[in-house]
């Protein structure tokens, strides 16, 4: 399964909003838009679903802004892959015809696929991302 460019927007933003974690001022939406190339009217959905499931807490007013509502190490990649683009939505009906077993052999791959991708996912937290990213930062 390949991810839409709202997934890819979510943790982006999930990432910066962990970076940020121990910084008491919540970050702003436009200055998250800004510093990755998000379109901040597609930012503050994504922002405004991640925060209807737990995963963001929003501040209001001229200081407020956006930061995370758990620790990074409690928030998985799989956490806002499922509130951004849910898993049920990519799964294939049954086939009411019977299916070959070309097919059923196919299909079978397929769920392997996508069981190993999940746990990829479900292993994989904001921690251990940020943590991988220090390693790669420069100054130009």
């Amino acid at each position: 399964m390949l991810f839409s460019a709202k997934a890819e927007y979510a943790c982006v933003a999930m990432l910066e909003l962990a970076a940020r974690h121990n910084d008491p001022r919540p970050a702003r939406l436009a200055d998250i838009a800004d510093k990755h190339g998000i379109p901040p009217r597609f930012l503050v959905q994504i922002l405004l679903d991640l925060k209807r499931a737990g995963l963001v807490a929003s501040t209001r007013g001229a200081a407020g802004g956006y930061a995370l509502a758990r620790l990074p190490e409690e928030i998985s990649m799989h956490d806002v892959l499922n509130v951004v683009d849910p898993t049920d939505q990519h799964a294939r009906p049954d086939d009411p015809l019977h299916p070959t077993q070309y097919v059923n052999n196919i299909r079978t791959v397929w769920e392997k696929i996508v069981e190993t991708q999940r746990e990829i996912l479900q292993d994989t937290t904001l921690a251990a991302l940020l943590e991988r990213s220090h390693g790669l930062q420069y100054v130009i």
